[in-house]
C-alpha cells in the first residue's frame, strides 16, 4: 500500500470473471504522514481510504472485465458501513462482485476482511469511460502489470 500516490491494492489475490468476482490484498502501512493526523497517538486507517481501497479493487475487476478497454472512475458510494477500526500493520483482503455492467457505468459490491473480522462494505457505481489519453492507460497497464493483474488485452495501437 502506498498510500502517499493512493495506490492502495498490493496485489491481486484472484479475479475469476465467470462470476465476475475478484479479491486482492493490502497491507496498511506502519509508518505514514497521514497517521500523524489521524490520529495523533492513536494511528487509525481514514475510512475514506477503506471505501478508496474497495473502489480500486472494484476498478480493476470492471478493467479486467472489458479487456482492459476502458477504465473506470468511482461515482457513488452506497450503504457504506464501516463496521471497525484498522491499525498500522494490519492485511487486508478485499473482494468486489460486479452486480452490473451498461450505459456507461457498473456497479459492484466490495467488503474488507482483516483476520477473519469484516471491517467495512458497500455498494459503489463506477462511471466507465474510455482512457482519457494513451498515456494513462500505459501508466494503468504498468500498475496492473505490478499488482499481478494479467492483462488480457494487447496495448493498442
Amino acid at each position: 500500500m502506498r498510500l502517499e500516490y493512493f495506490q492502495l491494492i498490493d496485489r491481486i489475490i484472484d479475479l475469476n470473471l465467470a462470476d465476475r468476482k475478484i479479491s486482492s490484498e493490502a497491507t496498511v502501512p506502519t509508518a505514514s504522514t497521514i497517521f500523524e493526523g489521524h490520529f495523533p497517538g492513536y494511528p487509525l486507517m481514514p475510512g475514506v481510504l477503506l471505501i478508496e481501497a474497495m473502489a480500486q479493487t472494484s476498478g480493476w475487476l470492471v478493467i479486467a472485465a472489458n479487456r482492459f478497454e476502458r477504465v473506470p472512475f468511482l461515482a457513488s458510494v452506497k450503504e457504506a458501513k464501516l463496521r471497525t477500526f484498522v491499525t498500522p500493520g494490519e492485511v487486508l483482503s478485499v473482494e468486489a462482485q460486479l452486480m452490473h455492467e451498461g450505459s456507461g457505468y457498473a456497479v459492484t459490491k466490495a467488503k474488507i476482511v482483516a483476520n477473519g473480522k469484516p471491517i467495512c462494505d458497500a455498494t459503489l457505481t463506477l462511471r466507465v469511460m474510455d482512457f482519457p489519453n494513451a498515456e494513462m492507460e500505459t501508466e494503468m497497464r504498468k500498475l496492473a502489470s505490478r499488482i499481478g493483474l494479467a492483462l488480457e488485452a494487447p496495448v493498442n495501437g
